[in-house]
């Protein structure tokens, strides 16, 4: 599509939702992450806004800006610190979003450092906001929504984390062979324990710091098409295990136990269970991490993430060095044969 098409169908889109300065006077187009999704920053004669247009090559893109449309409009009438909507158009999948600038959390973490009163404050800001969205953002969410998946279940946990930890990272990325047999029994194991955590909440799925935007001094919410209902503690765990900022264990400790505090002013909640739970839940998450870096390095030729596969991979050693990660031997001997591996091609 040519940038003039683009243009004219941004123009109409915002004309048609009541927008007196319609006519889009510049077009940029700016880079995703992981996305395939086209993005562009359009100005008008007195506004500026984030045009979001799937990849037309992509059968599934059209469900997705759908979700992001009834999912982003559903946030923000809970209160949630999401864009604004101000137009979309279900025949294209167009999405016009409130801009919100370009400063990503993670930029200011790299600004100022991760202890930083200030990114501190931001990173309170957005656990404050992810309770909303879980807690408040419930009330009158519709599974019907979800372009992915209406749930968090067993089966995603072990096709899409812990399966493409397997198959993405280890075979794919490293060429690791003869993986332990008892690898895909463990993986179930986990599956198990992690899904008999109470799943009636909602949860973002990518809940890292290049999806929460600083906007005039505030957290805000991007990113959250793919949300859909699931357990409180795999958001959180998201966070705080961000391979993107690595953030060291005294910060992990002081927000998640800010985290905690904020929810506890909005449910009742078992603590003890809510901490023995969120170690399966950021081990599901460490797993999905990987898988999903390697692949987009590997099949999609993004460079970006190869940098982050090995601070991912030695959180997950670490991790699996406490009580908990006793149940999975052979998962720990392939994670330290994987940092093994990784070592050795940093050189």
């Amino acid at each position: 599509m040519s940038i003039s098409n683009c243009q004219d169908m941004i123009s109409r889109l915002l004309a048609a939702n009541g927008k007196l300065s319609a006519e889009v006077c510049s077009l940029a187009q700016k880079a995703g992450d992981g996305s395939d999704r086209l993005f562009f920053r359009c100005t008008t004669q007195d506004a500026s806004y984030l045009a979001v247009l799937p990849n037309p090559e992509n059968p599934r893109a059209y469900a997705e800006a759908g979700a992001a449309d009834a999912i982003g409009r559903h946030l923000h009438s809970c209160g949630v610190p999401v864009p604004v909507i101000h137009g979309y158009d279900p025949k294209s999948g167009l999405i016009i979003f409130e801009d919100l600038g370009d400063v990503l959390l993670h930029k200011v973490v790299q600004e100022h450092g991760a202890e930083s009163d200030l990114a501190m404050g931001y990173y309170q800001q957005a656990l404050a906001a992810l309770v909303k969205l879980q807690v408040a953002g419930r009330k009158g969410f519709d599974s019907a929504w979800c372009w992915d998946t209406p749930r968090y279940d067993r089966q995603l946990m072990l096709s899409r984390e812990s399966g493409y930890f397997k198959e993405a990272l280890c075979v794919d990325y490293l060429g690791m062979e003869d993986l332990p047999v008892g690898l895909d029994r463990e993986f179930l194991l986990l599956a198990g324990r992690a899904s008999e955590e109470p799943d009636d909440f909602v949860l973002h799925r990518d809940f890292q710091s290049r999806n929460i935007m600083v906007h005039e001094k505030k957290a805000r919410l991007i990113d959250f098409q793919g949300a859909r209902f699931g357990p409180l503690g795999y958001d959180p765990a998201s966070l705080l295990i961000d391979p993107y900022v690595s953030l060291g264990g005294e910060q992990q400790e002081q927000l998640f136990a800010y985290y905690m505090s904020e929810l506890a002013k909005q449910i009742s909640f078992d603590q003890a269970r809510f901490i023995e739970g969120y170690f399966y839940l950021a081990l599901q998450r460490n797993l999905q991490i990987l898988g999903a870096f390697s692949f987009l390095c590997k099949s999609r030729g993004k460079e970006f993430f190869r940098q982050f596969i090995q601070p991912a991979a030695l959180v997950l050693n670490e991790h699996l060095r406490k009580p908990q990660g006793r149940d999975f031997p052979n998962l720990r001997n392939v994670v330290v044969d994987v940092n093994e591996r990784l070592q050795k091609q940093a050189g």
